[in-house]
């Protein structure tokens, strides 16, 4: 097996922890497809006035789901909204179908992605690559008002 190297440990810090901050956001969703809302929680990070620590986003849903991925180029969400085509299809024939054809293929669909993320929180700043951005992954077909519960812990 073949191994990457591994640097050393940078920029360590360590404290108490001294506050905490939680919140509920509404996000409505115009059907399946992504919402970034990378900047709501950025705004939560601020209010809270936590400089070092953690933030966590959870979704209260099992048929919508959380994801930190690519927010430059929008073919990626194009791509990977087809990938989960391919891997939860409507149609294929579920037992469970009491909300919809478009129901089950969510579930499987949340079940593939996350209902929450962490995500560190330094120098009172989100702490994502150059890249990341936070999503919701609308999984049916129709809107929805999705409840996303929001927490941070730190100093």
């Amino acid at each position: 097996m073949r191994q990457g190297r591994i640097g050393g440990i940078e920029d360590f810090s360590a404290g108490a922890v001294e506050r905490r901050a939680g919140a509920r956001l509404t996000i409505a969703t115009p059907g399946q497809g992504f919402t970034d809302f990378t900047e709501a929680v950025a705004a939560f990070v601020r209010q809270s006035g936590i400089r070092e620590g953690l933030v966590h986003v959870f979704c209260r849903h099992t048929s919508a789901s959380l994801t930190i991925q690519e927010n430059a180029d929008p073919d990626v969400q194009t791509d990977l909204m087809s990938a989960l085509d391919n891997l939860a299809p409507r149609g294929a024939g579920y037992v469970h179908g009491a909300e919809g054809p478009d129901d089950m293929p969510a579930h499987i669909r949340t079940l593939l992605s996350d209902s929450g993320l962490t995500v560190p929180i330094a120098g009172g700043r989100l702490a994502l690559g150059t890249w990341q951005g936070i999503y919701l992954i609308e999984h049916r077909d129709h809107p929805h008002r999705r409840q996303i519960v929001l927490s941070a812990v730190g100093s």
